[in-house]
């Protein structure tokens, strides 16, 4: 395969995932929060819940089309641009795959009709399951996708047998050591994603006072839960970079602009800002914090990381300020996440319960409203640190990215990558024009929850 068919190859991979991952992410964390606003009305039996159940769950039908519509191509490129690699890995990578169609994915599906067709249909207990499953489906799909991604990064469990890699324990593929801190970062990542989508869209109700008593409740709610959320994320994504460093030293060294390692009994300095350059093989310019990067990367004052310089050019990873930058981006993005959710439960403790009080916080509002895109740009982040980061292999040790691509003219692959691209502008033009819609329309503030009228009692029959 050339040289450009491979970049491309790679290039139409990314493109699918980046535009994928906006969907699943925003579906498990909207399908969690309706599970807790449905409860909420189950428990209660207030109405306002109700409401809110209603509200919601269209952003989350109109969210989950477009999801499992754009994950199609992404999947058939295993079998198409990704040939060797399929079949390198297809005992345990396809099986994974497959566990998250049966076990996942038709579960999410099979539900989310009830959820979305069920309301007067079936009683509300039985609703209220369909929505749990709905939820569910979601995060186990979320799991086993983590699960394949993480063994990619970090694989056990497999030997190489001919040209095939072969399961020899899926205990230890399943639980590598990736695996635990790959679920619960992605997994915190997508509801942190959808708390802070509702806290924005009830703040941008709230900064134009339509509807504010429907929607101080969710932006409430979505607030409270993100104060427990954010600080969680945070410490996930402390833990999973040193496992990073212990298990991935180049993406480590290469995500902090690291090239020389430290000599025993000193620290790692830590580069605030910097600008690595692969040629020169060190960072143009550096601000930097002595010592601290030992204290990050392994929870030690004297903590040994290795440098670039220590590993061979062949098996850094490329593109090391896009590295750089996207992790610090991420991070940034997650601290200034708990900031707001610490600010605005200082100001509702101010405010005293008065909503007006609240609404007369124009600026903190604004901030919501104008945080929407971050959590997404996080999520993107994290995955070109997380995908990136592992290059020149697609199995981390095992298979290099250029042995795994299909032998397939570069023209071929232009032509698919230009389809999907128009492919992608109409399904992403077509979810804003109805989610503006929706937002427009509001929540309907006359809907009443359905009668359940209690069932007819059948004669017992009499036989003479």
């Amino acid at each position: 395969m050339s040289f450009e068919a491979l970049n491309l190859a790679r290039g139409q991979f990314a493109m699918t995932a980046i535009f994928h991952i906006l969907w699943p992410i925003l579906t498990i964390s909207l399908s969690a929060f309706l599970l807790v606003v449905e409860t909420l009305w189950v428990k209660t039996s207030n109405v306002i819940w109700y409401r809110h159940a209603r509200f919601w769950s269209k952003l989350l039908i109109l969210n989950f089309a477009v999801g499992v519509v754009s994950g199609i191509p992404m999947e058939f490129q295993f079998g198409t641009n990704w040939g060797p690699f399929s079949q390198y890995t297809g005992q345990f990578f396809g099986n994974i795959l497959g566990f998250e169609g049966a076990m996942a994915f038709m579960l999410e599906a099979g539900f989310v009709g009830i959820m979305m067709l069920g309301w007067g249909r079936v009683p509300k207990g039985v609703h209220l399951f369909a929505t749990s499953m709905v939820a569910l489906g979601s995060s186990i799909s979320a799991f086993w996708i983590m699960v394949a991604n993480s063994w990619l990064q970090t694989p056990r469990g497999v030997a190489v047998v001919g040209d095939k890699l072969v399961v020899t324990d899926y205990v230890k593929a399943i639980f590598n050591p990736d695996m635990a801190w790959g679920v619960s970062h992605m997994w915190f990542a997508a509801l942190e994603t959808g708390l802070v989508v509702i806290a924005g869209i009830s703040a941008y109700y709230l900064f134009r006072r339509r509807n504010p008593e429907f929607f101080v409740r969710s932006f409430k709610l979505a607030l409270l839960l993100l104060a427990f959320v954010a600080p969680v994320q945070i410490w996930l994504g402390d833990s999973s970079g040193v496992d990073v460093f212990e298990t991935q030293p180049a993406k480590g060294a290469a995500i902090e602009g690291h090239w020389q390692t430290n000599a025993p009994g000193t620290g790692a300095s830590w580069s605030l800002l910097a600008w690595p350059d692969a040629a020169k093989q060190r960072n143009d310019w550096s601000l930097e914090v002595p010592g601290m990067l030992s204290i990050l990367g392994t929870h030690s004052l004297h903590g040994k990381v290795t440098g670039m310089k220590d590993i061979p050019l062949a098996d850094q990873p490329p593109m090391l300020p896009l590295l750089y930058y996207a992790f610090r981006a991420m991070a940034g993005i997650g601290f200034l996440f708990m900031a707001l959710a610490f600010w605005t439960l200082y100001a509702l403790r101010k405010s005293r319960g008065h909503l007006e009080a609240l609404l007369a916080q124009r600026k903190l509002l604004l901030a919501w409203v104008l945080a929407i895109p971050l959590p997404y740009i996080a999520v993107e982040c994290g995955w070109i640190v997380r995908e990136v980061g592992r290059q020149p292999w697609v199995v981390y040790g095992l298979l290099r990215t250029d042995h795994a691509a299909s032998a397939i003219p570069a023209g071929a692959i232009t032509g698919s990558m230009i389809m999907f691209a128009g492919f992608f502008v109409v399904l992403i033009t077509s979810f804003f024009v109805f989610a503006r819609r929706w937002l427009r329309n509001g929540p309907d503030l006359t809907l009443m929850p359905p009668v359940e009228t209690a069932h007819r009692a059948v004669p017992h029959t009499v036989d003479y």
